[in-house]
Formats: structure tokens, C-alpha cells, sequence
């Protein structure tokens, strides 16, 4: 038997795998864990009246998770190359069931909830890239990419999942009962987490002469390629998933729909697209096991930078084309994620892996807060210009069609 955090040689994933009952169950685990992942973004306009603050204000509790959730990311990335990423994910998923809970109970104004919030925040990042070192580790190799299909798309479906919940505690009881739901079912899922890692070992790697972050990001060409390539795929899909559903919106307004009426119906398909997005990470990671990572890359990429380039020229069409054509587009923007994320876990030294995947957060997650500036900037530039609105959205989604450029290129220089 192995003992927890022993230090053992990287062994074939097949002495280990986690099954595919197991990985259904890590998935929903994760998506109760993440129930609270957007519970303020959808209480905000209760929050303004109850508490009178600010949109800004409320807003800045939101900001305030996301920036601790890459703290987190970073921190706890690194983490689990030392201390193992079974421990580290245990620690974390107990850490947010927790915070999560605290949260529900006590945040009751504009403080409370900032200082729980972002404490929520800082707990999650352990049940994201440490579970990506585990199903490395412990999933079949030629199973591994529908593995992480399934992790990346729990996510999208927890995104989804904390979105209903929130709507139905506030129809339930305000924002109260909001808080209250979604800050309960993280200790469901941590439970649920723990017991279905109870015999999954926690594995230390041992380093050698190339271990390390700059060792391998030094000479380590392919790990180079997929950093860059997660970074220039994080300022497509954050720029697009922040402003498609207000091209959406803009497209019901031109059609003759009042604000509300437009607004409620890019708030429909903004959540579809999280739906869709789940289902594009479990079928093009599945199909990276069959094709082969960098052949999937390479065509996910270059459909992602077509759409991007084309989607903001049409949105004088009729809504519901531009609805539909937002939902392939997500499709296939979030879809070679988990392809990504299985390359680089598959082409760098394990031992060092955790560092890596750290710095890969950073760097996504930077380059994904400046992209929505960035198309902001232009559609601001050109309205005050006063420009059309087929110029203001073709050349704001053009910004993030360089991003698919880019991904593209570096997939295509991957080695075969």
C-alpha cells in the first residue's frame, strides 16, 4: 500500500486510475463546491436596493473573490508540488466547504460580504489545478483527455448551477435565502470529495536535475507553447464571455426590444452558454484521446479566432441567429481547454508541474482581466466616434479574435 505522501518515481497512470464512476463523482463534487462561485453576481440588483450601495460597490464584491481566487490558484498550485496534490485538494475543499458555510450564515452587509467573499475565493483554487495533477497522475493515458473533460466542464456546469440556485433563493427569500443555499452545498461537496479520494494515493515526485520552473520553461519548447497558448486563449474566451452577452443584448435591442426584454434574454443565453460550454470540454477532450492533442488544438483554435473575427459584424441580424452563432462560438472557445490543460500535464516533468500550472494561472487569468478592457476601450472609442454599431461590435470582438490568432499559431508549432 502506499502511504500518504510518499515520495515515489512518476508510475503509469494505469496503477492508479481513477475510474469513470470515480470521475462522475469528483465532477459533481466539484459543481456543489462551486455553488457559491456566482452567488453575488446574481444578487447584485437586490444587493443595491437592500443595501444601498453602488452598482460599483456591489461589483467590487465580485472583484474581490475573483482576485483572491487567483491568489489562490498561484499559491496552492505551487503548494501541491511540495506537500502532494491529494493533500492540498483535501485541505482546500474542506478550507471552501468552510469558508462557504461562514459565508452563508454571516455576510449581512457590504464588508461582511466582501471580507467572506473574497475568503471563498481564496479557498477554491485547491479543487482546480491540484485535481488537474491528480488526473494526470491516476487517470488512464488514453483516457485522460476525456478526464479532463469532464473536470473542466464541472466547472462551467457549477458556473450554471450557482447562477439557478441564487435566482431560486432570491424568488424563495432574497438574497438572504441565496446566501444560504448556495453557502450549504460546498459541505455537501467536500464530503463527497474526500470519500471518493479515500484510496487514491498522494503522490510527492522527486526532482532532478530538470525539475523547476525555469528549467523547464527553459528548455521545455512544447511547455512554452501551451503557457502561451492558455494565455492567448484565456483573452479570447474572458473577453467573450464578458461581452457576448451584451452583443446579444445590443442585437434584441436593434431589433426593437426594450432594454428589459433584451436584457432578460441575453441573461438566457449567456447561462446556455455555460451549459454548452460543459458539454464542448467533455466531447473535445474525449476527441483529443482519439485525433491526438495538437491536431484538436490546432482546429479548436482556428474556428474560435474565425468566429471571433466574424460574430460582431453580424449583429444587425435577426436575435435569435446571433444567439445560436453565440452558442457555437462558446463552443468551440472553451472546448479546447481541456485539451490544453492535458498537453501541458502530459509534456512537462511532473515534479514540477504544480509550479508551472501556477504561473499558467497568473498569466490566463491577467491576460483574461485585460481583455474586457480592451474590447471596452475600442467599442468606446468608436461609439464616441460616432461609428455604427456593426463597426463598434465587429472591430471589439476583432481584439479577441487576435488572441485566437495567436492560440492558433502556437498550436500549429507544436511538435507532432
Amino acid at each position: 500500500m502506499v502511504q500518504v505522501g510518499a515520495r515515489l518515481p512518476r508510475s503509469p497512470s494505469d496503477s492508479h486510475p481513477l475510474t469513470s464512476r470515480l470521475i462522475v463523482i469528483i465532477s459533481i463534487a466539484r459543481i456543489l463546491l462551486f455553488a457559491t462561485f456566482m452567488t453575488v453576481a446574481a444578487c447584485i440588483p437586490v444587493l443595491v436596493r437592500d443595501w444601498e450601495v453602488s452598482a460599483a460597490g456591489a461589483g467590487s464584491i465580485v472583484s474581490a473573490m475573483f482576485v483572491s481566487y487567483a491568489v489562490s490558484l498561484f499559491a496552492l498550485s505551487w503548494t501541491a508540488d511540495h506537500v502532494g496534490a491529494k493533500r492540498t485538494v483535501l485541505v482546500s475543499s474542506l478550507a471552501a466547504a468552510a469558508s462557504s458555510a461562514v459565508f452563508g450564515l454571516w455576510a449581512r452587509d457590504y464588508w461582511s460580504a466582501l471580507v467572506l467573499y473574497a475568503l471563498v475565493g481564496l479557498c477554491q483554487g485547491g479543487v482546480y489545478t491540484p485535481l488537474v495533477m491528480l488526473f494526470s497522475e491516476n487517470a488512464r493515458a488514453d483516457r485522460r483527455g476525456t478526464a479532463m473533460g469532464w473536470l473542466i466542464g464541472s466547472t462551467s456546469i457549477g458556473y450554471a448551477g450557482s447562477l439557478a440556485l441564487s435566482g431560486a433563493g432570491i424568488a424563495i427569500g432574497g438574497w438572504q435565502a441565496a446566501f444560504l443555499l448556495t453557502g450549504s452545498l460546498p459541505v455537501v461537496g467536500a464530503v463527497l470529495l474526500i470519500w471518493s479520494l479515500r484510496n487514491v494515493p498522494n503522490r510527492i515526485h522527486p526532482r532532478h536535475d530538470d525539475s523547476g520552473l525555469v528549467r523547464q520553461l527553459g528548455h521545455n519548447r512544447d511547455a512554452r507553447l501551451l503557457v502561451g497558448g492558455y494565455v492567448a486563449h484565456n483573452w479570447e474566451l474572458l473577453g467573450l464571455w464578458s461581452w457576448t452577452p451584451t452583443l446579444v443584448a445590443a442585437s434584441f435591442a436593434m431589433a426593437g426590444a426594450t432594454t428589459s426584454i433584451a436584457s432578460q434574454s441575453s441573461a438566457y443565453v449567456a447561462a446556455a452558454m455555460h451549459v454548452i460550454g460543459a458539454f464542448a470540454a467533455l466531447l473535445v477532450g474525449g476527441l483529443s484521446d482519439r485525433l491526438g492533442r495538437r491536431t484538436v488544438l490546432l482546429g479548436m483554435a482556428a474556428i474560435a479566432a474565425a468566429l471571433s473575427l466574424s460574430i460582431g459584424w453580424l449583429v444587425a441580424l435577426p436575435p435569435w441567429i446571433i444567439s445560436c452563432f453565440a452558442l457555437i462560438y462558446y463552443f468551440f472557445a472553451l472546448g479546447d481547454s481541456p485539451v490544453l490543460t492535458t498537453a501541458l500535464a502530459e509534456r512537462v516533468d511532473p515534479a514540477s508541474l504544480g509550479a508551472i500550472l501556477a504561473v499558467r494561472s497568473l498569466l490566463g487569468f491577467g491576460a483574461g482581466a485585460v481583455a474586457p478592457i480592451a474590447v471596452g476601450g475600442i467599442i468606446d472609442v468608436l461609439r464616441t466616434g460616432g461609428h455604427g454599431e456593426t463597426l463598434v461590435w465587429g472591430a471589439g470582438f476583432v481584439v479577441l479574435g487576435c488572441g485566437g490568432l495567436l492560440a492558433t499559431l502556437l498550436a500549429y508549432r507544436l511538435a507532432r
